[in-house]
């Protein structure tokens, strides 16, 4: 009698959203199954990966984070262009650093102008990721949506905090939002149905459960999005089957474990190759708990990744 695998029924669906407009939009969600169960049912979009630029030169980076990078951290747009070019990014996401009142504290016309200018340049999903002080990010990020009207941008993070406001200026100029809570399926869920309620529409929120990098609280995440995805898969909870992003670089690299060097503790091993297995560990995790979208650092992490997601999916598209 020939073996057959065990094969469980999946009865909800995780609702399929485009980022992005024009050719290189890209659609995410849809899966019917637990991450990559592909012999229970149907995952008909693979995992993207975005990959981070920031807005003002970085500070306190290590240097296998830079090196890549070289001679571009101060120009955001030829940095987004160089990811795209040069690592084959297939989203990028602007983080707005400059406008934390803790550091540079830059204006919103000031920050909304420089989106601008990358998303007139870039013909991928443009991500805008905020400084997650309420205030300040709903102040920017408004300013953001109506300067870039019409470019389907994905504005984050948006928090119970400041969801009126940026909820809002999303549905007037039509982008998406990312929904942002502190690793609790609970809050989840009350922020999702807080953003329906004000009128944001299915088709434009996705999920940030926010995460931890390895080692710095990596499993309660995972458990956290787990539950998230059984709730949405086998309970059918409506407002919980929205797809998912991941904010993982900047996670990673500020932890002490990438910054110190082989000299310094020569059992750590080689600090570049420590960092990008840090990140890539990382990611993988979180696409085997149920991440649609990773936000990533390192263009050899990213690489490492994809061969991963290749592997694991054969020849789907």
């Amino acid at each position: 009698m020939a073996f057959e695998i065990p094969r469980t029924g999946y009865s909800g669906k995780i609702k399929e959203i485009t980022l992005g407009g024009g050719e290189k939009a890209v659609t995410v969600g849809g899966e019917t199954v637990y991450p990559f169960h592909l012999f229970e049912g149907e995952m008909p979009h693979l995992p993207k990966i975005a990959m981070e630029v920031y807005d003002a030169p970085p500070e306190e980076w290590p240097e296998a984070a830079l090196e890549p990078f070289e001679g571009v951290t101060n120009a955001p747009v030829v940095w987004a262009t160089k990811c795209i070019r040069a690592y084959g990014a297939e989203m990028i996401c602007l983080q707005l650093a400059s406008i934390d009142s803790n550091g540079l504290n830059r204006p919103a016309d000031e920050a909304a102008q420089v989106v601008k200018r990358i998303a007139d340049t870039v013909d991928v999903p443009l991500i805008v990721w905020g400084c997650a002080n309420n205030e300040k990010d709903a102040e920017v990020l408004r300013k953001v949506a109506e300067v870039c009207e019409g470019k389907d941008l994905i504005l984050g993070p948006v928090e119970e905090g400041n969801y009126k406001l940026i909820g809002a200026a999303a549905i007037a100029y039509k982008h998406t939002v990312a929904a942002s809570t502190p690793i609790d399926i609970n809050l989840c869920k009350q922020l999702n149905i807080l953003l329906g309620d004000l009128g944001v529409p299915d088709a434009q929120l996705i999920v940030d459960p926010t995460t931890g990098g390895l080692g710095y609280g990596l499993e309660y995440t995972y458990s956290v999005m787990e539950r998230d995805r059984m709730a949405a898969l086998t309970q059918e909870d409506e407002r919980l089957q929205f797809p998912m992003v991941c904010n993982v670089g900047k996670e990673v690299w500020k932890v002490k474990e990438v910054s110190i060097s082989e000299k310094e503790d020569p059992k750590l091993g080689n600090a570049k190759k420590r960092g990008i297995l840090m990140e890539g560990v990382t990611a993988m995790t979180l696409l085997l708990a149920g991440a649609d979208v990773l936000i990533m650092r390192h263009p050899e992490a990213v690489e490492l990744v994809r061969s991963m997601i290749r592997d694991l999916v054969g020849n789907q598209d």
